[in-house]
C-alpha cells in the first residue's frame, strides 16, 4: 500500500495550507534550496512519525527534495490534517495517517513506517523508536540514527540508553536552544491556549488556571495565561522549577490545594495521572481539563470514567462528565494534545526552527560515522546556525566580535 488517507481528494486544499505554511517557515525554505543543489539524502529512507500538519509537510518536502525516500505516520490519532495528508499523498509520499484513528489503526501505520527498514528514524513522542526496539529489533539494528522533537520521547530514550537496549545514536531535537527556548516555551504557550479558547470559548480573563509543571512548556503557559488576565497557579514536585516560578510571580502549591479553586486545568508535565480521582472529587462544578503534553496520560480519564454517572459531548472536543454528586467536568479532546485537536498546534514561524533543527540534524547523522548508542544534543553549529538563520529572515542584524574581544575571551592572565 502506497498511502492510506482519510480523502485523497483533499489534496487541493491541503496544497494551499502547505503554501501558508511555507510562507511562514523561511529558514526551512533557505535549507530546502540549499539541499536542492547539494542533495545530501540522497539514497536514505526516512521513517517519520510525527503530527501530520502543514509545518510537518513543509519538513517532509525538505527531506524528499534533498534525495530522501519518507514513509510518515501520525504521532497522535486525533492531530493529523486531513487535507494536508491527502497532498502529501498525492506527491509520492507513503503516508498513512488520517484523523481519528483507532489505537489499532495508529499501531498498524507505525508498525508500516518501521517495516519501510529505514536508514533514518524520525519521532514524536518515542512510538517509534520503542516499536522497532520491541517488535523489530533486526531493523533497528540496521538503523542508522534518529531524532527525537519532544520531551516525552527524550526521557523514554533516556531510559532505554541508561538500559542499555538503544540500538542506534538518536539526537534529541528537543534539547536545541532554538527548539525549546521557543517552541516549547511560546509555540506551546500559544497553541495551548488557543485550543482551550477554541474548544469552550471560555473567557480566560479573572479564571483560575492551574499549570500542572514548570518546564519550558509550563513557562510558556503559565506566562500566556497570565496575559489573558487569569491568575495563574503552578503546581510542581521540583523544588527548583516550583522556586523559580514562584519568583516569577506565580502561585505554587499542591494539586490538592489547587485543585478546590482552580477553573482551568493544563497539564504539561509528560508524567501519568498528575490529575486524577483525589483531585476531580475536589473540584468546583465547571472546572475544566486540559493536556498539554505528548501523550493522553496526564489527566486520568480512567478516574474520571469511574467516577461519572453519566457523560456526553457538549461541544466539539468538549466532554461533559457528570459525578454522582451532580457536579460536572469538562474534559477537553478527550485528555490528548489540546494545542493539535482543538486547534492547529503551533504556528509556522516557529515550527520553522524546530524542523530547520530536524533537517540539519538528520543531515548530520548521514554524513557521520562512528557515532555510539546513545542519546546526543544537537551539535552546536546546527543551533547557531538555525539562531542566525532566522535572525536573518527577520532582518535583524546583531553585533560581532572584535578582533581584541575575542583575544581577551581567550585570556586568563589579569
Amino acid at each position: 500500500m502506497e498511502f492510506k488517507v482519510k480523502d485523497i481528494s483533499l489534496a487541493p486544499r491541503g496544497r494551499m495550507q502547505i503554501e501558508w505554511a511555507e510562507r511562514h517557515m523561511p529558514v526551512l525554505m533557505e535549507i530546502r534550496r540549499d539541499f536542492e543543489k547539494r542533495k545530501p539524502l540522497k539514497g536514505i529512507r526516512v521513517g517519520a512519525v510525527l503530527h501530520v500538519t502543514k509545518e510537518t509537510a513543509v519538513l517532509v518536502r525538505t527531506l524528499v527534495t534533498g534525495g530522501a525516500e519518507v514513509y510518515l505516520a501520525a504521532s497522535n490519532p486525533l492531530s493529523t490534517q486531513d487535507d494536508v495528508a491527502a497532498a502529501l499523498a498525492e506527491e509520492g509520499i507513503h503516508v498513512y495517517a488520517w484523523r481519528g484513528e483507532t489505537t489499532d489503526e495508529y499501531f498498524w501505520a507505525i508498525d508500516i513506517v518501521a517495516r519501510s527498514e529505514p536508514h533514518i528514524v524520525v519521532d514524536d513522542g518515542g512510538d517509534l523508536h520503542a516499536h522497532l526496539h520491541s517488535k523489530l529489533p533486526d531493523i533497528a539494528s540496521r538503523v542508522r540514527g534518529g531524532t527525537e522533537e519532544t520531551t516525552t520521547g527524550v526521557i523514554r530514550l533516556k531510559a532505554m540508553e541508561r538500559e542499555g537496549v538503544l540500538k542506534y545514536p538518536v539526537i534529541a531535537v528537543n534539547n536545541a536552544l532554538t527548539k525549546y527556548l521557543f517552541d516549547n516555551r511560546y509555540g506551546t504557550g500559544q497553541s495551548t491556549i488557543d485550543g482551550i479558547m477554541r474548544a469552550t470559548n471560555i473567557l480566560l480573563a479573572g479564571k483560575t488556571v492551574v499549570v500542572a509543571g514548570y518546564g519550558w512548556v509550563g513557562r510558556g503557559i503559565a506566562m500566556r495565561a497570565r496575559g489573558m488576565g487569569a491568575t495563574v497557579i503552578v503546581t510542581e514536585v521540583d523544588p527548583i522549577k516550583a522556586l523559580e516560578a514562584a519568583m516569577d510571580g506565580f502561585i505554587v502549591m499542591p494539586m490538592r490545594e489547587a485543585a478546590k479553586i482552580g477553573d482551568i486545568f493544563i497539564t504539561a508535565t509528560g508524567n501519568i495521572n498528575v490529575i486524577r480521582k483525589e483531585h476531580f472529587e475536589l473540584m468546583k462544578d465547571g472546572a475544566i481539563l486540559a493536556n498539554a503534553g505528548h501523550f493522553n496520560v496526564e489527566v486520568s480519564v480512567r478516574d474520571l470514567e469511574e467516577l461519572a454517572v453519566s457523560k456526553r459531548e457538549v461541544r466539539p472536543y468538549v466532554t461533559e462528565y457528570v459525578l454522582s454528586n451532580g457536579k460536572r467536568l469538562y474534559l477537553l479532546a478527550e485528555g490528548r494534545l489540546v494545542n493539535l485537536v482543538a486547534a492547529e498546534g503551533h504556528p509556522s514561524e516557529v515550527m520553522d526552527m524546530s524542523f530547520a533543527n530536524q533537517a540539519l540534524s538528520i543531515e548530520y547523522l548521514v554524513r557521520t560515522d562512528g557515532l555510539k548508542p546513545a542519546v546526543y544534543n544537537v551539535p552546536l553549529e546546527i543551533d547557531r546556525r538555525v539562531a542566525e538563520l532566522k535572525l536573518k529572515t527577520m532582518g535583524i542584524e546583531i553585533d560581532r566580535l572584535t578582533p581584541e574581544q575575542e583575544e581577551y575571551l581567550r585570556k586568563w592572565q589579569l
